[in-house]
């Protein structure tokens, strides 16, 4: 009997170990990792700690993404050349802990720096700036693209050495951990969003986003454009409408290749944007690191129309003259949401007898709707050539805290002239005046 107890006493005091949650692990993850870069005397808050976290993510994830394509090449007998080569791939400098303090800043920062094997080379970020592919259209061309817009802000190489090393446990190859930290990163944008602001610039409340995508409803073989897309929520949303449609590997490869479009001037954002879509699963984001403004209206042919353009471009901004050149002259305008909107009305496709015309859903501030002059000539050529079926206006405070303005959304088709046009006010609720930013 005593035997039997003691048996029962071992079972009940055995520990059993759980294992923690993608998410949980995730969030600790990230967690420590600002509280890293805080003891850092070069970082300014999250404005500089996420784009720190962000740049030394997508290393990770492009080597993580990487080392699958070259096992499955080797499983084919196939020669796989990587976009990132040694040793500048992830596995070479990230996880050499002795490469640390200084030398690690030097690593990264300078233009030519001496390796191990006493040869010079250029340094990390030189050598990512300079990579560029014969097409023009490969990742070397997304990932030179993304570093010119980048600097490294941490300024001491003993933190920055803990924080790769933690970045270093995320598993990117990992479908669970994948879907938990897009998730989680689209948390950590939206916070710093809240935190910050920019005058003329707002970010759409998710429901939004959701509700103007499932309204126009991409369908797969559909293209898809923001010309403004900021941190990328209209293109992960629409990514992941389409995701929902996906069937057969040809359905996969036109998801991939030739479905999302966007173009950010700003490097901050363009930045985010690409990690953004990369955690969601879009292997190569098409986003144009240039001025969306800067061709001619005239020159934008058939071969650049889309079926679907989705936006909230910025407003209240001043463009430079060589910019205005490239609008009518009796349509050139400082206001920066009245020339978006004449380029989305540009690049929508043309109803064809076999084609149905191209269809948008855009944020525009009141001004829009009620100015006269330029504002009043750009709206009659939206109700001659477009059919402006729908219009929602947004309580005040949806925007905030960026703005109190009054916005609207504008449902319109390509292909014939507007008749009729519902009218949808959302009032906010009873017990309130305003909505709040939530």
């Amino acid at each position: 009997c005593s035997i039997n107890n003691m048996a029962k006493t071992k079972t009940a005091s055995k520990k059993v170990k759980i294992k923690e949650p993608p998410a949980q692990k995730l969030s600790g993850i990230i967690k420590t990792c600002r509280n890293i870069m805080r003891k850092d005397k070069g970082m300014n808050g999250d404005a500089d700690r996420l784009p720190m976290l962000t740049w030394i993510m997508f290393l990770k994830f492009l080597d993580d993404n990487e080392n699958l394509q070259e096992v499955g090449a080797q499983l084919q007998n196939k020669k796989y050349r990587p976009a990132i080569e040694a040793p500048y791939r992830w596995r070479d400098w990230a996880k050499n802990i002795n490469l640390t303090g200084d030398d690690l800043l030097n690593f990264i920062d300078n233009e030519k720096v001496i390796l191990t094997n006493g040869k010079e080379a250029k340094g990390l970020f030189y050598y990512l700036r300079s990579l560029q592919s014969e097409s023009g259209k490969e990742r070397k061309d997304v990932i030179s693209a993304v570093f010119k817009g980048v600097t490294n802000r941490m300024i001491n190489g003993y933190l920055l050495r803990e924080v790769v090393d933690k970045v270093d446990g995320i598993h990117f190859t990992n479908n669970e951990e994948l879907n938990s930290l897009s998730h989680l990163y689209e948390s950590i944008l939206k916070e710093m969003r809240d935190s910050s602001g920019d005058a003329g610039e707002f970010y759409t409340p998710r429901p939004v986003v959701k509700f103007m995508v499932e309204m126009l409803n991409p369908q797969i073989g559909e293209s898809i454009l923001d010309p403004a897309c900021g941190t990328g929520g209209f293109l992960v949303e629409a990514f992941e409408h389409l995701k929902q449609q996906e069937q057969t590997v040809e359905d996969k490869k036109v998801l991939q290749e030739k479905s999302i479009y966007g173009g950010e001037a700003k490097p901050l954002p363009f930045l985010l944007c690409q990690m953004n879509l990369l955690l969601h699963g879009l292997n190569y984001p098409n986003i144009d690191s240039g001025n969306s403004l800067r061709f001619p209206l005239n020159d934008i042919t058939d071969n650049d129309r889309v079926n679907i353009i989705l936006a909230n471009p910025p407003f209240g901004g001043e463009e430079e003259k060589g910019i205005l050149n490239n609008f009518p002259d009796d349509k050139k305008t400082a206001e920066t949401a009245l020339l978006f909107l004449q380029l989305i009305m540009r690049k929508l496709k043309r109803k064809r007898p076999e084609q149905k015309g191209g269809r948008a859903a855009i944020v525009v501030p009141n001004g829009t709707l009620f100015a006269d002059g330029v504002a009043a000539r750009i709206k009659k050529q939206l109700l001659d050539d477009f059919n402006l079926h729908t219009i929602v206006r947004l309580g005040e405070g949806i925007f905030a805290p960026y703005t109190d303005i009054p916005c609207n959304l504008l449902f319109f088709e390509q292909g014939k002239a507007t008749k009729d046009i519902w009218f949808y006010e959302l009032l906010p609720p009873e017990d309130r005046k305003k909505y709040s930013k939530t």
